[in-house]
């Protein structure tokens, strides 16, 4: 019996590209066959970022044709961006304990956190 699909919505770019870079991430470590089932549901749903051609028009992509045409983007680099925003943040909103950085945080060690001390 088939699954039904998920209801048809616009997938925001920053959604499809965070979905690329999950697969791109699982796909070198010891979860490939994770990776594997990611990547077919990506591509069954439509769910990759599309290629524009010249004249505007939007056309899907297979999980191959993005890496091909983002070979700038190394399986790591959904990690590299992770350990790069808690510095960066830190230096803007310092963390009530520094040097302890984690993406699980919460309160003022949240990577959400603001500067009025809410979170996004």
């Amino acid at each position: 019996m088939e699954e039904p699909s998920p209801a048809r919505r616009p997938v925001p770019l920053i959604e499809s590209e965070l979905y690329f870079l999950i697969a791109r991430y699982l796909s070198a470590g010891p979860c490939r066959r994770a990776a594997q089932v990611l990547v077919q549901e990506l591509e069954q749903y439509q769910l990759l970022p599309k290629r524009l051609d010249w004249e505007g028009n939007e056309h899907n992509r297979s999980y191959e044709e993005l890496v091909l045409s983002n070979k700038h983007v190394a399986p790591d680099h959904l990690l590299q961006i992770c350990q790069r925003i808690g510095p960066i943040l830190d230096k803007e909103i310092p963390p009530s304990i520094s040097r302890v950085t984690s993406l699980l945080g919460a309160g003022r060690q949240s990577l959400l956190r603001t500067a009025k001390g809410t979170l996004i």
